[in-house]
């Protein structure tokens, strides 16, 4: 029940403040094109846009960042670690021991422009 009332109060949350946002912008889009000289204008324009990206984009932040604390799981989940190897890596499998431990005519291969005859190239 809380996770379901949290979604809905951030879901009005967010819409009213990105309707603020934009009656902000309007209302600045307003005040710059009625600047008299172009100098004003052209400054007032590269403000208003910074302006804009930083509110836009702060309220998508928010979003996400409430998203993310209502949706994610509160406790961490559990890991046995019984089944973990006791030396930690296992060399066998790890894909730099197998290069490692590959003929040396594969290793070299590619290296030496020999022509590919299928198989993976990785």
């Amino acid at each position: 029940m809380k996770t379901i009332l949290a979604s809905i109060i951030t879901t009005v949350l967010i819409v009213a403040m990105t309707l603020a946002a934009m009656f902000a912008l309007v209302w600045a889009t307003v005040r710059v094109t009625s600047l008299p000289t172009p100098l004003e204008r052209a400054v007032g324009m590269g403000l208003e846009l910074l302006f804009g990206v930083v509110l836009l984009l702060g309220t998508t932040w928010l979003a996400t960042h409430l998203a993310v604390r209502i949706f994610s799981p509160k406790e961490p989940p559990s890991v046995d670690f019984s089944e973990l190897s006791k030396t930690g890596i296992d060399e066998s499998s790890s894909p730099v021991a197998a290069r490692a431990n590959a003929p040396s005519r594969a290793r070299t291969s590619a290296a030496s422009g020999a022509r590919f005859k299928g198989g993976s190239v990785v």
